[in-house]
């Protein structure tokens, strides 16, 4: 991996940013992937989706560095990366892996726990049959496989009301877990988010490339914590054109075009090119 004189690091959401919300392609976006390659420019994949899902991604798109599965429950760094030693928690399939996230079945447990004592009628990735989770979200059937293969985040639905999504975030919140919400599905996660696996990989950078700007490019309420700690946060348009109003920051920048559009745009502009 070479770096520039002038050296970004792209963090980047995936569904609704970096992949069109109903295809989950990255097409529109095509131009300024191929100029990030030509310039050696490192692009992160910071998701709620698993590691399997995420390889996929990857694998399109012919990224091989690092990434961010779950909501920051896990931070995969390829073990012929280049960079300089790090703390690990383990080694798995030619990664480096740092585990923030707390244990899937913990997390389930403590949902079912919520749900049984409050009668709110909700949903997760584990009461799904594949089908089930193909029909709401668009996925073929391989990868909604792929996406109930979860370590550290449990994905819901809820059937009721915006004042039983408040209470049902507020028991989570209470018995020391976090939520948030994504494009399609309210999470339950562990004491991790997008913020903090960055922070820990911003460090890893700096040993090696200690003059580095960030970027940050998200559409929804889980991508928050990634855009406060980046240098250049970037908040690409959902599919009715507006932005999520619960982002907000002084140093905001809102990409003019809905998901991978809006994604192009904004990468081209900041490297000072034009589409």
């Amino acid at each position: 991996m070479t770096i520039m004189s002038k050296q970004f690091l792209i963090f980047s959401d995936l569904d609704g940013t970096l992949l069109d919300h109903n295809t989950y392609s990255f097409g529109a976006a095509k131009t300024a992937l191929k100029t990030i390659k030509l310039r050696n420019i490192p692009l992160i994949f910071s998701s709620s989706k698993t590691r399997p899902e995420i390889e996929i991604h990857r694998d399109h798109t012919d990224n091989h560095g690092p990434f961010i599965s779950e909501n920051g429950g896990g931070i995969y760094v390829p073990a012929d990366y280049g960079l300089d030693s790090f703390k690990y928690d383990t080694d798995m399939n030619n990664y480096k892996v740092i585990v923030l996230g707390t244990k899937y079945k913990k997390l389930v447990e403590v949902l079912n726990s919520i749900r049984n004592e409050t009668g709110i009628k909700l949903k997760s990735f584990s009461d799904m049959k594949i089908s089930e989770i193909s029909e709401y979200t668009g996925l073929d059937p391989e990868l909604a496989k792929l996406s109930k293969m979860r370590e550290f985040d449990e994905p819901f639905i809820v059937f009721g009301n915006n004042i039983e999504v408040q209470y049902i975030k507020e028991e989570i919140i209470r018995r020391g877990f976090n939520y948030t919400q994504g494009t399609i599905y309210h999470h339950i996660m562990g004491k991790n988010d997008k913020g903090k696996a960055i922070n820990i990989l911003l460090k890893i950078f700096k040993k090696k490339f200690p003059d580095l700007t960030t970027v940050g490019l998200g559409d929804s309420l889980n991508d928050l914590p990634m855009l406060e700690v980046v240098d250049i946060p970037i908040l690409v348009q959902k599919t009715d054109g507006r932005y999520d109003q619960r982002i907000r920051l002084d140093n905001l920048i809102y990409a003019d075009g809905i998901g991978p559009v809006g994604w192009n745009q904004s990468i081209l502009k900041i490297l000072g090119m034009e589409d």
